[in-house]
């Protein structure tokens, strides 16, 4: 039995990384011991784009923690380290996806490699790069993760294209590529009950795009290929999110220029766990038409829900949705690639056929992520080749 120490969000902070966090603690407290510290503040309210950090679900995903980590209070970071002198750890495991945590992460990973042992530590890198890296440049953004997480003894990536990215960055990181495992967990099994707090059609399929929405998920090639899409067949798309960077109106402007009102509906607020799974439940197919991208839960919550993906080939998407298996992929920022498949699936009638593979897929399992995990415990990891790249 193996002593985790984990760091980082879980309930009542919401998304896909506290969700993440609050289920691996889970999965490995079936066969290890587990400290989750999570965070007494996460955001401060000015720097937070969303309304509220905190989940609106009647049944959120839950699990026990300790609530004393500030990212933007040192004296937190003491008193965190403290605690882990209190419960010594095998293995301490930092979530790292944005910039933001520098500060606390490099200071808690010095921290740790003084703490008696040390420990080992692992750092799960759910995006190496952000997103959107606005003014930051290239060179910074790399410096930066250095900064935060260079003392890491063993690195966890979601997708092959991550992977190398690291190790461009770090290239004597010892790294374990694993698939993002399910969210199948999230919500309730039976969503027929869940009323949506708006209306659907009842005579159409229904495309589902969902998340934060923001630039780089390509919201707006969606809705340029549902216009060419429409004309062959009756469809209606979904919007389920809270609109991050620019908000609703940019959307609702160009919907109108597309003669789109018929053919959309938005659902602009977080979506609580249960409704979301009914979303997902309600709907055809799940479109990710992202711009860019590491990986996504949202195709893990989808396949969790044996619902079929048709996205992009952008960083590691392509890897897990496997065109013409469990879903399509197309070429990224191409209304008219994105419009062809949408007509595909629904003229071949995949729907089935994909939901019959994704029920039989063993790759994304959180088993899985421990094992690759288990192979940072013992103090030989540390002589893992550097090119440990595997999937």
């Amino acid at each position: 039995m193996t002593r985790f120490a984990l760091l980082g969000p879980t309930y009542p902070y919401r998304g896909g990384i506290a969700h993440y966090n609050t289920l691996l603690a889970r999965h490995l407290r079936a066969e290890h011991e587990v400290l989750l510290l999570s965070f007494s503040r996460q955001y401060p309210g000015w720097l937070f784009p969303g309304k509220s950090d905190k989940d609106p679900s009647e049944r959120p995903l839950q699990t026990e923690a300790e609530y004393i980590l500030d990212p933007l209070n040192p004296s937190s970071w003491r008193q965190t380290l403290k605690r882990l002198r209190q419960w010594p750890p095998d293995v301490v495991i930092i979530p790292w996806w944005h910039p933001y945590f520098v500060p606390v992460w490099a200071a808690l990973s010095r921290g740790v490699k003084r703490l008696p042992g040390p420990p080992r530590l692992v750092f799960i890198c759910h995006n190496v790069l952000p997103h959107e890296q606005g003014k930051m440049s290239r060179h910074l953004l790399p410096a930066l993760f250095r900064l935060a997480c260079g003392r890491g003894d063993g690195f966890i990536v979601h997708s092959q294209a991550d992977g190398r990215i690291l190790q461009e960055i770090l290239p004597q990181a010892r790294v374990q590529v694993t698939p993002l495992p399910t969210y199948g967990e999230l919500g309730i099994a039976d969503t027929s009950h869940i009323e949506l707090p708006v209306t659907l059609p009842d005579d159409r399929p229904i495309l589902l795009f969902c998340g934060f929405v923001r630039p780089y998920k390509g919201l707006d090639i969606l809705l340029d290929a549902l216009v060419v899409a429409v004309r062959e067949r009756p469809l209606h798309l979904l919007v389920a999110g809270e609109f991050w960077q620019g908000g609703e109106g940019q959307y609702r402007a160009q919907i109108d220029r597309l003669g789109l009102n018929d053919c959309v509906t938005i659902w602009n607020e977080y979506i609580p766990d249960e409704q979301l799974a009914a979303c997902i439940d309600r709907c055809d197919v799940v479109v990710l038409p992202y711009r860019s991208a590491t990986q996504s839960a949202v195709i893990q919550l989808a396949f969790g829900r044996g619902k079929p993906v048709i996205t992009t080939d952008v960083g590691g998407l392509g890897e897990v949705v496997q065109d013409g298996r469990n879903g399509l992929v197309v070429p990224a920022a191409n209304p008219k690639s994105l419009a062809e498949a949408i007509r595909c699936y629904f003229a071949q009638n995949l729907n089935e056929t994909y939901i019959q593979n994704i029920k039989q897929e063993e790759r994304f399992s959180w088993q899985r992520l421990q094992e690759n995990l288990m192979a940072f415990t013992s103090p030989s990891s540390a002589h893992l080749p550097a090119d440990n790249v595997q999937t």
